[in-house]
């Protein structure tokens, strides 16, 4: 079986319009990863803090500089991610469709290398 990553892509705007939409997100997010631990396909998940948390280790030519903000400059960025083991490419895309209604976010579906 192939490990996936299932990354959730968001901006920086407020995702939930009112704090029942996000308490709802939640609740709906937690039957999801309830249901893919009792599919047997969970491995780990997580949500993250917003990009503005973000710090970025660079190599340069004399060494290595710490700084603040996301790697990439942009308006999306992960929100969260799913690592789930599945047997095929369509299973983690069922996965990742459920998964993107109940956060309320995109999903982006790639596996790890050497699955």
């Amino acid at each position: 079986m192939t490990q996936y990553l299932l990354s959730v892509h968001n901006d920086d705007s407020p995702v939930y319009p009112t704090p029942e939409d996000m308490e709802q997100a939640f609740a709906d997010t937690g039957r999801v990863n309830d249901e893919m631990r009792a599919a047997g396909v969970w491995v780990f998940a997580g949500g993250l803090e917003p990009s503005t948390t973000a710090k970025v280790v660079r190599r340069t030519d004399s060494g290595l500089l710490r700084t603040d903000g996301p790697y990439l400059e942009g308006k999306e960025h992960i929100g969260g991610f799913w690592v789930l083991e599945c047997p095929d490419e369509e299973t983690a895309l069922a996965w990742a469709e459920k998964g993107a209604v109940a956060c309320r976010g995109d999903v982006e579906v790639r596996p790890f290398q050497g699955g």
